[in-house]
């Protein structure tokens, strides 16, 4: 008996030495069902790094409403930034564009507006027509556009997303989920303009008539919630209450999620419950600022021998408030042996946090230009300076 009973005893003890550390690591995870408990499904993610800080059925598929708007937001910042289009240029409105039904700013067939104003249409009031005007301004017709979206949603990685239209209006085979608006959300804050749309609380189109047309943002935290700024809500009778929210404080921004929530009161609490949370526990430790100079890169053969290298969004490490700094560093890792010639966007190193001797994070780095190859009469006359400069 006194056998058995030591058996029974050193049994009881493995199985409490198996399942104590599983306790504890269940309750480091994020509390985001307690947070979030009537949402079909959310996110938490830090805009910075793309850390996913808490989630709630982050992959389920479900109709995301007007958050479409924000792949069409994006694909508009991008066609500026290219030189594609300009804030000041006329947009036409066609009578497919001014026909769209529900949210909308009431363009008119053959009226014009600005691409700025038509942001702010999208941005603050959500316009269906406006988000097909802009469309077919950039593309040519919305199916076009479309096309557009759903590539640019593969290349940043947006797996389980498909879009059936720009504006986000009920459509078969049209769908995302909290994680992929999540990505595209961060990608449309690596412009920092469009917060002067997202987080504007009103404004007006049409000033110079006797009748403007006053805008009031549909996403209400931006006037009630300290450090919001954007970015989109949306709302169906299939998708319910969604919404894609930003806020910064200090140096965290963070994008928070929700789809499928009952009624825009109960939209609005989640999201601010889940930026109380990341706010009250994280903090980010900064690297290298958005514009920052990285120093050069070296190309060998190229029409330039060397680049300079400008950090293109804010590099930092998400930590736990309280977490130990002094022994974080990071390290700039070029390739040196890049050869012309080279793509814009192709890589060409990385940079490489430490906590100490581990590795905490390594962050991809791209060359911002085309360099072509040298010709053979710009490489002698590079050779011929540097021996006749050399000391």
């Amino acid at each position: 008996m006194r056998k058995k009973g030591l058996i029974c005893f050193i049994c009881f003890q493995i199985c409490l030495t198996l399942l104590v550390p599983a306790a504890f690591a269940e309750e480091k995870k994020a509390p985001t069902v307690d947070l979030t408990p009537n949402a079909q499904s959310a996110v938490l993610m830090d805009a910075d790094t793309g850390t996913v800080i808490a989630e709630k059925n982050k992959d389920t598929k479900l109709p995301p409403a007007s958050i479409t708007k924000i792949m069409t937001m994006l694909l508009i910042m991008e066609a500026v930034d290219k030189g594609n289009i300009k804030m000041d240029e006329k947009v036409g409105v066609s009578e497919y564009a001014a026909s769209m039904g529900g949210s909308q700013i009431f363009l008119k067939p053959g009226e014009e507006m600005t691409v700025q104003d038509m942001l702010k249409g999208i941005a603050m009031a959500s316009g269906n027509d406006a988000s097909v005007a802009m469309a077919e301004k950039i593309a040519g017709s919305e199916e076009n556009f479309v096309q557009m979206m759903n590539e640019r949603a593969q290349q940043l990685g947006m797996k389980n997303t498909h879009f059936s239209n720009c504006n986000g209006l009920p459509v078969a085979n049209h769908y995302t989920t909290a994680n992929d608006i999540a990505i595209m959300s961060r990608e449309l804050l690596k412009h920092e303009g469009i917060t002067k749309f997202t987080g504007a609380y009103q404004d007006y189109l049409r000033k110079e008539t006797p009748n403007p047309f006053w805008l009031v943002n549909t996403n209400k935290l931006v006037r009630f919630y300290s450090g919001a700024d954007g970015l989109k809500t949306g709302y169906t009778s299939e998708a319910k209450f969604c919404l894609s929210a930003t806020a910064k404080r200090d140096n965290l921004r963070v994008v928070a999620v929700v789809l499928g929530e009952p009624n825009t009161k109960t939209r609005n609490a989640e999201v601010t419950k889940l930026f109380d949370y990341a706010f009250a526990q994280f903090t980010n430790y900064p690297l290298f600022k958005s514009g920052d100079s990285l120093g050069n890169f070296t190309v060998n053969k190229g029409q330039v021998s060397t680049v300079p290298l400008v950090a293109k969004q804010n590099y930092s490490i998400l930590m736990k408030k309280g977490t130990p700094t002094e022994n974080i560093r990071h390290e700039l890792k070029l390739d040196p042996n890049l050869k012309a010639p080279i793509t814009m966007g192709q890589p060409i190193g990385r940079i490489v946090v430490y906590n100490g001797d581990s590795v905490l994070s390594e962050y991809p780095l791209e060359s911002p230009v085309d360099v072509a190859k040298a010709t053979w009469w710009k490489l002698f006359k590079r050779t011929t300076t540097q021996i006749f400069t050399t000391d």
